[in-house]
């Protein structure tokens, strides 16, 4: 696993051994970053169910500005540490160990307005919707955030979710990609 562009193009990420997280491939993630474009570079990232960090550590590479970064397990929690530090990306990275399914209030705290979200939880456990309402309650994203979704093409996702609605759909062998925006 490596970061994929960017100023931290080709530098290695640690994997995390032995749970059952499935970091996003190089090949998802390139796809992800090439649809997402532009819209990377300066922006305030959320990524939500972090794992190894891959995802907002390639924003944080293709010149997003800053990156938060939430997962429960504390085991994720030392390897992000450890992959941020290898990127040198602490003075833009904020990691919190959170458990994601008993709310997002707490980002309030950061005082940020996301402008790209990434969720990716565990596969076909119904925490997309639930994580996307939560999302919203919360009001800590921008007027014209993205937020993309990693899921099971097994897990169908509503049109709208909260104030979101779908955008654009990705099939990527057994893995959909969902992008959503706010209703405008």
């Amino acid at each position: 696993m490596r970061v994929i562009g960017g100023a931290l193009r080709g530098k290695r990420l640690h994997p995390l051994r032995g749970l059952t997280i499935r970091p996003t491939s190089d090949y998802l993630r390139e796809s992800i970053f090439n649809i997402l474009g532009s819209r990377v570079e300066d922006a305030v990232v959320l990524d939500l169910f972090a794992g190894t960090g891959s995802l907002g550590i390639e924003a944080l590479s293709r010149g997003a500005a800053t990156a938060v970064f939430v997962d429960k397990d504390s085991r994720s929690i030392k390897l992000l540490t450890q992959n941020i530090s290898a990127c040198c990306l602490e003075a833009r990275s904020t990691i919190l160990k959170r458990d994601i399914m008993r709310g997002l209030r707490f980002l309030k705290s950061t005082e940020r307005a996301f402008d790209l979200v990434f969720i990716d939880p565990p596969y076909d456990k119904g925490f997309v919707g639930r994580t996307m309402q939560l999302l919203d309650r919360a009001e800590v994203t921008s007027d014209g955030v993205s937020i993309v979704v990693e899921h099971s093409r097994r897990e169908t996702l509503p049109e709208e979710v909260a104030r979101f609605i779908l955008s654009d759909q990705r099939h990527h062998g057994k893995i959909l990609v969902s992008f959503y925006r706010p209703v405008l």
